[in-house]
């Protein structure tokens, strides 16, 4: 019984994850995607005003026009552009124009916190449209001019984008998901975007192919080389004084500190041990309550530094930010994980500098990659 059956929702054909009940088929792996799909109105022409207050460097205009160019003769795109380079801004022109055509558009996001971030961002570059944010419990409105949406809401709307921007697709959780990945290519029906600063080589691979193309930008928008990090090797001990020290000098001279660590346990109990050694921190986390109105305080200044898991690794820009990665050899840090981190420092012009500093008992793999990668690319300025 069973035999042939394909889960129409997410392309699943494995007899491990499909269930019976009275007699009928039925797909386990995705059973919680559950809820209302969207239904959009007839489409027609929208008016689109690109509002940025700045002009993009010759290199991002470039490869947005290329993006456009290549949506126009129907071409998927790989942007491969390092942290800070303005992946979002590149993609602005694509979207103004299928909007413009009254296209269904999505931006998608594998992480929550980035999506809030980013549908607030292009609220404000395109004053004219109704941009539409969802995720895990927020899936009131599902119908806009643009969709800016967690990778996990995509099942709500099979065969519908035209175009689809997919950032950070070397992200938990959509990298390396079979399921979120059907759900990406049941819902496009158009072309597709992909951007990353660390794309795999199975990713570099696909893009290859005939009817794609893979843009690179190597320098960041401001032409600053991206902070090349300074490993530290020590025992445990002698680490947890280097983090204070840390601290301490940047608290002094006003500088916001990211301290990365690898669990959810350790960014409580590391905090707990700081605590009462320097002040004016906290800790987040995929599971601390309150944790968007701890980031809104720590971007105000009402914090010096936060203890942080990879739940900050993406999506947000803070001036004069210091970033220290507190465990940085363990297994959970590849390379793509710890240039990620690296990258939030130094991102903004008034402020292009920063310092990155690794902590670890023994250099790694990962670690060694990671400031080979940066040296490298920082060799094209």
């Amino acid at each position: 019984m069973g035999n042939g059956f394909v889960c129409p929702r997410c392309g699943n054909s494995d007899p491990r994850y499909i269930g019976y009940k009275k007699g009928a088929s039925y797909c386990r792996r995705c059973l919680v995607f559950q809820g209302e799909e969207a239904v959009f109105p007839p489409s027609h022409p929208k008016q689109v005003k690109l509002s940025l207050g700045y002009r993009l460097s010759k290199e991002q205009q470039e490869l947005s026009n290329r993006i456009l160019f290549n949506f126009q003769r129907g071409v998927d795109t790989l942007v491969y552009a390092v942290c800070g380079s303005g992946k979002t801004e590149i993609s602005y022109g694509v979207i103004g124009y299928a909007m413009s055509k009254g296209m269904k558009v999505a931006f998608a996001l594998p992480r929550r916190d980035v999506v809030i971030e980013l549908y607030h961002r292009l609220h404000e570059a395109f004053p004219l449209n109704k941009f539409v944010a969802v995720y895990g419990g927020h899936s009131a409105d599902l119908v806009g001019d643009c969709i800016v949406l967690t990778t996990h809401q995509l099942y709500r709307y099979p065969d519908c984008f035209d175009l689809i921007i997919m950032d950070e697709v070397d992200a938990f959780p959509f990298k390396g998901s079979e399921l979120l990945e059907a759900m990406l290519e049941r819902s496009l029906k158009g072309r597709l975007i992909m951007m990353s600063a660390t794309p795999s080589k199975a990713l570099v691979k696909r893009f290859k192919g005939a009817g794609k193309e893979i843009l690179t930008l190597h320098t960041r928008f401001h032409k600053h080389p991206i902070p090349v990090p300074r490993l530290e090797l020590g025992p445990r001990p002698l680490l947890f004084l280097s983090l204070v020290r840390k601290l301490r000098r940047y608290g002094k001279v006003g500088k916001p500190c990211f301290v990365f660590v690898p669990t959810v346990e350790l960014s409580e109990s590391l905090y707990r041990k700081l605590a009462g050694i320097c002040a004016k921190g906290d800790y987040v986390s995929s599971k601390r309550v309150g944790r968007s109105d701890i980031i809104d305080r720590f971007k105000k200044g009402g914090y010096r530094y936060l203890v942080t898991t990879a739940v900050l690794e993406r999506g947000i820009t803070v001036k004069d930010l210091q970033v220290i990665v507190y465990r940085a050899d363990e297994a959970i840090y590849d390379a793509a994980a710890l240039i990620q981190i690296a990258g939030r420092a130094g991102r903004k012009k008034d402020a292009p500098d920063g310092e990155v500093t690794f902590l670890a008992q023994k250099e790694t793999e990962g670690i060694r990659d990671a400031i080979l990668e940066i040296r490298h690319c920082n060799a094209f300025l």
